[in-house]
């Protein structure tokens, strides 16, 4: 479906479109090769349409008379979606090549109602389309930022359970996921700005720019995210660490006090026939209370070096 864009928003038949008219399109591969011809794109760039791009870095194309570029539209949930983007002097066509559950169209719907208050221009379109796709990630990176915070009181406090590593592995994941559609997204905002076939208006470019700032910001909230999990991480293994020599310390400990015991049964187990021990009466008793005398020495030597 197509949509002129001037006081109101119309919707219009593909055979009603017009070059000198500020136009939106959201149309599916079979639309678009059935438009190819009219609207002139490179047939290279209408087969693509046919795959879901897997990577987010698919570059942008920049021919005469229009760009042309892929874009993964990411989600929080993991679950991406994947238009293509051709963009014209007065024109922006959305070809849908996966959007399961509608979710992009939606966000170009509110994008196209949005342009059509204030002053229309294909750079305000792309601009708001571009912002509609990055509009709940503020509170994506807020509420992440916030459950770091809280992973972060679990590890001083020693609270932390099997699944802590997990989540943060996942966070990370996530994180290292926007990063990369961020990037993407500025790959095409800087292809407009530039304007190297020289379709935008030098003019109207700063709603680029400004959706450009935006993004940027996104992008360096997420990496400062990821350095934070990063470091988070680092506390964790640290924080293990620690226990694991405690404990260490402690059978150290142990062993220390107790392995005297080792020698005296040892040096009583050699079986000599002359060993005065054997024949005395309270020979029994004095290796008892040996046993016990070296355990208490060494127990006071210890607490007084504070060994524990």
């Amino acid at each position: 479906m197509f949509y002129q864009i001037g006081d109101a928003v119309r919707e219009i038949p593909a055979d009603k479109l017009r070059e000198d008219v500020l136009t939106a399109g959201y149309v599916d591969c079979e639309t678009l090769q059935a438009l190819q011809d009219k609207l002139r794109f490179a047939p290279a760039t209408v087969e693509s349409c046919r795959t879901a791009n897997a990577l987010f870095r698919s570059g942008v194309e920049v021919y005469e008379d229009y760009t042309f570029t892929e874009l993964r539209v990411a989600s929080t949930d993991g679950t991406d979606d994947c238009v293509a983007l051709y963009l014209r002097r007065n024109l922006m066509l959305v070809v849908d090549v996966e959007d399961r559950d509608g979710s992009t169209f939606e966000k170009f719907r509110a994008a196209v109602q949005r342009c059509c208050v204030g002053k229309q221009s294909i750079e305000r379109l792309i601009g708001t389309f571009l912002d509609a796709l990055v509009q709940n990630d503020t509170a994506f990176i807020e509420k992440t930022g916030y459950r770091l915070a809280q992973l972060e009181e679990q590890v001083f406090a020693n609270e932390t359970d099997k699944s802590f590593n997990i989540e943060l592995l996942q966070i990370k994941k996530t994180l290292l996921h926007s990063h990369n559609y961020y990037d993407q997204l500025l790959d095409i905002t800087e292809a407009v700005e530039e304007n190297e076939n020289e379709i935008f208006d030098e003019d109207n470019l700063i709603a680029i720019t400004n959706v450009c700032a935006k993004i940027t910001r996104l992008r360096e909230d997420a990496d400062s995210l990821s350095r934070t999990a990063e470091h988070l991480q680092d506390a964790y293994t640290s924080a293990l660490d620690l226990e694991l020599n405690h404990s260490m310390k402690f059978f150290t400990v142990i062993t220390t006090i107790f392995f005297p015991l080792t020698i005296i049964v040892g040096w009583y187990g050699m079986n000599f026939q002359y060993m005065p021990e054997f024949a005395w009466k309270y020979g029994y008793v004095y290796v008892i209370a040996l046993s016990v005398a070296v355990v208490a020495a060494l127990t006071f030597i210890g607490k007084k070096r504070k060994w524990f």
